[in-house]
C-alpha cells in the first residue's frame, strides 16, 4: 500500500512528469518525444505527440532479441484442438500479411475493417495493420450485416478481413455472407480478404474476394514497420450510442499502448512465467487491451479460445484452465454467473491449483458472485482484481492493485496512479459525502478516447459538457464509502430516482443474487406517474421458473421481502419476471435496453441479431405478476 500511494503522491505532484517517465521507461521509440502533454486544445489532448514508435514492432520485434522461443499464444479451438505459436512466428506471420496488405495498396492511415472468428489470425491481422500504419476496426463476429456496414461506411474501409464461417458450440455461423449483405451500395472497399476456417461454401466475387492463404502465403517473412507519430489513429472501435448511429472511439497508437502496458503490470502483476487468460473476444475492447496489445507487449504467454464455455459442458472453462496450466483468468461477471447456475460445484472436479490472480471485467461484480469466484475458483487464495475501465479509456482505471490494496467484495476500491477521479452532481459540483454521484476523471491520461471518429463535436458533447467544467464524464455514477472505496452503482441512466431516492440497479441486483434462488438478476427503471419510476426485475433462478401463476406470485412476493429487508421497502421490485436466462450478446453482456422495452410494454424494434438467445424476449413478455 505504501507503494501504491508514492505513486499517486508522484502523479499528483506532477502528472505530466509521471507518465512521461512510464512512457520512457515501457515504449520503445524510434524517435524519443520531448512534448509530453498538448493541452492547448482541450479536450482534444495530445500525449507525447513528437515521439514516433510502432505498435507492432514494440508487441513483436523487441522480443525477437530477448526470447523467439517463448510461446506467445496457445490457441484453443471449438473443437478442443489446441495450436501453439512462439514470438518468432508470429512476428512471421504478421509480417506476410503486412505485406499482402501493402501488395493490395493499402497504406499508412487507410482503415481495414476486420470481421473475424476468434483465432490466431484475427490477432495477426490486428498486428499486421498496426505494422503498416493502417487503422483497424474490429467488428464482432455477432454483429449482423447491418451493424457491420453501418461501421464500414462510417470508417470508410479500404478493405475487410473475415472468414468463411466461424465455428462456436459446435456450430458453424457464416460471416462471409454477412459481408456480401453488408459490401452493398459500398464503393470504398476495394479487397476482402477471406479466412478459410470451416470450409463452409461462400459466394465469390472475383473483382473483390481473395482467400487468406492465397494473398498472405507466399509473402516475405520480413517487413520493416511503418514508423507513426505518437497520435497516428491505431485503430476505431464502435460502441452502441443510446439513440442513433454507433459511436466511433478512436484511439492513439503511443498513449493508448502505454495504458495497456502499465494495467498488465500493475492490475495483472504480470510475471513472465504467467500463462495469461482473458476470456473476451478481440470485437470488444477488453479484447484489444488485453488479447491484441498489452500481453503482447509485455512479452506474456496468453490463452485465446474460440468457443463459448458451455460447450461440451458447463465444466469448460476450468478444465481449460488445468490443462494449460493458466495463472492470471480474467472474465465477465456475466459468465461467472452463468457457471454458477449451471453447476457452482464443477470448479472443484478440476485442478485449479495453477492459478495466482482472478480478474472481472464489464460490468460490476455482485458480492455473492465475487465469493463464489474467490472460494470455488480461486480456493480463497488468489485475489480478485475487479476492474472498471471503458472502451472509451482504453485500459483499467479502477482497480485494486494485488497484494497492496484489500479488497471489498463488489467493490473496485481505488483509482490508480495517475489517474484523477471525482464524483460530482449533476452541475459538476464536487459531492463530498457518500449519497454518490457521477464519475468524472479530472485530468488527461495517455489511454483515453482521441475524439469519435467522423464527429468531434459528438465528442465534446457526450464526455466533456460544459457542466462538468472540463472533465471527462464517465456515464457512470458512483459512491465513495467510508474508507474511501468506490462502488460503480450503474449507467448514470441506470440509476433510478422512486419516490425523489436515488438507487443504482447494481444494488438492487446485488441484493436479489445473494437470496439462496437466485442465479442472475437485471434491474430496469420502469416512468410512474407518483413515483417517477418504479423497479421491474428479470430474475433467473437456480431452479425451473415457477410453473404457475400461484407458484410465481409466492416467488414475487418472497423476493420483494428480500430486497426490502437486503436495502429497505423503498427499494422492493414492483415487477418481477422470471426468465431461463436473461438477453444476452454473444460476448455475455445483458442487453438491458431491450428488458427496458420490455418493462414497458413496448414493441421491440431495435435489432436483436446480436442475442444469443432471441426466443427469450417472448418469454419474458409472455408473463404477467
Amino acid at each position: 500500500m505504501a507503494a501504491y500511494q508514492n505513486l499517486c503522491t508522484a502523479a499528483a505532484q506532477d502528472c505530466t512528469g509521471f507518465w512521461a517517465q512510464l512512457a520512457r521507461e515501457n515504449i520503445v521509440w524510434k524517435k524519443p518525444f520531448t512534448i509530453t502533454l498538448n493541452e492547448s486544445n482541450p479536450p482534444f489532448y495530445q500525449w507525447f505527440e513528437d515521439g514516433q514508435l510502432n505498435v507492432s514492432y514494440n508487441c513483436l520485434d523487441k522480443h525477437l532479441a530477448t526470447q523467439p522461443e517463448k510461446i506467445a499464444l496457445i490457441f484453443e479451438a471449438d473443437d478442443g484442438k489446441v495450436t501453439t505459436i512462439n514470438y518468432r512466428e508470429l512476428y512471421r506471420r504478421v509480417c506476410q500479411v503486412a505485406n499482402g496488405l501493402k501488395s493490395r495498396g493499402i497504406k499508412k492511415g487507410d482503415r481495414v475493417v476486420i470481421y473475424m472468428p476468434m483465432s490466431i489470425e484475427a490477432i495477426v491481422a490486428m498486428q499486421a495493420c498496426a505494422r503498416i500504419g493502417a487503422t483497424h476496426s474490429v467488428v464482432f463476429g455477432g454483429f449482423s450485416a447491418k451493424s457491420l456496414h453501418e461501421r464500414i461506411v462510417d470508417a470508410q474501409a479500404c478493405a475487410v478481413i473475415t472468414a468463411d464461417a466461424q465455428l462456436r458450440g459446435g456450430k458453424i455461423i457464416p460471416l462471409k455472407a454477412a459481408v456480401d449483405e453488408a459490401l452493398q451500395d459500398v464503393t470504398s472497399v476495394h479487397s476482402v480478404i477471406v479466412y478459410k476456417r470451416a470450409d463452409h461454401p461462400v459466394a465469390w466475387n472475383e473483382k473483390l474476394d481473395l482467400w487468406w492463404h492465397d494473398l498472405f502465403n507466399s509473402q516475405s517473412a520480413q517487413c520493416e514497420p511503418e514508423w507513426v507519430t505518437a497520435e497516428h489513429p491505431l485503430f476505431i472501435l464502435y460502441t452502441s450510442g443510446s439513440t442513433g448511429k454507433p459511436k466511433g472511439v478512436q484511439h492513439s497508437s503511443a498513449g493508448y499502448l502505454l495504458g495497456t502496458i502499465v494495467s498488465m503490470r500493475w492490475v495483472f502483476d504480470y510475471k513472465e512465467t504467467d500463462i495469461f487468460w482473458c476470456t473476451a473476444d478481440v470485437g470488444w475492447v477488453t479484447g484489444h487491451s488485453y488479447i491484441a496489445y498489452g500481453p503482447l507487449a509485455v512479452g506474456a504467454t496468453q490463452v485465446i479460445f474460440e468457443g463459448i464455455p458451455t460447450f461440451p459442458d458447463a465444466g469448460r472453462f476450468w478444465k481449460m484452465i488445468q490443462d494449460h496450466q493458466v495463472t492470471t483468468f480474467y472474465t465477465a461477471p456475466t459468465a461467472i454467473r452463468s457457471l454458477i447456475k449451471l453447476g457452482a460445484d464443477l470448479p472443484r472436479n478440476y485442478d485449479l491449483s495453477s492459478l495466482r490472480l482472478l480478474g472481472s471485467v464489464g460490468e460490476p461484480i455482485n458480492p455473492q458472485a465475487w465469493l463464489w469466484y474467490h472460494k470455488e475458483v480461486g480456493h480463497s487464495r488468489c485475489p480478485i482484481v475487479d476492474t472498471w475501465w471503458q472502451t472509451e479509456t482504453g485500459s483499467h482505471m479502477l482497480a485494486p492493485l494485488p497484494g497492496a490494496i484489500p479488497t471489498k467484495p463488489g467493490s473496485c476500491t481505488l483509482p490508480l496512479p495517475g489517474i484523477m477521479i471525482g464524483i460530482v452532481n449533476e452541475v459538476g459540483e464536487e459531492v463530498v459525502d457518500q449519497s454518490g454521484g457521477f464519475l468524472v476523471i479530472k485530468r488527461p491520461f495517455p489511454s483515453q478516447i482521441r475524439t469519435i471518429w467522423g464527429d468531434p463535436a459528438r465528442y465534446k458533447k457526450t464526455y466533456f459538457p460544459d457542466e462538468m467544467r472540463g472533465a471527462y464524464l464517465a456515464g457512470d455514477s458512483v459512491h465513495r464509502d467510508a474508507d474511501g472505496y468506490l462502488w460503480i452503482m450503474g449507467r448514470m441512466d441506470d440509476v433510478l430516482k422512486v419516490s425523489g431516492h436515488r438507487l443504482g440497479t447494481m444494488e438492487i441486483e446485488s441484493a436479489l443474487t445473494s437470496h439462496p434462488e437466485v442465479a442472475e438478476a437485471a434491474v430496469v427503471g420502469r416512468p410512474h406517474d407518483i413515483k417517477g419510476e418504479v423497479i421491474v426485475a428479470f430474475v433467473v433462478l437456480k431452479k425451473a421458473r415457477p410453473p404457475d401463476a400461484t407458484t410465481r406470485k409466492q416467488m414475487v412476493e418472497t423476493l420483494r421481502n428480500w430486497v426490502s429487508k437486503e436495502l429497505g421497502p423503498i427499494a422492493k421490485p414492483e415487477e418481477i419476471r422470471f426468465g431461463d436466462n436473461l438477453p444476452k450478446t454473444r460476448s455475455g453482456k445483458i442487453m438491458r435496453r431491450l428488458l427496458r422495452a420490455i418493462a414497458r410494454g413496448e414493441a421491440i424494434t431495435q435489432d436483436t441479431s446480436t442475442l444469443e438467445n432471441p426466443a427469450i424476449l417472448e418469454q419474458l413478455q409472455d408473463q404477467s405478476n
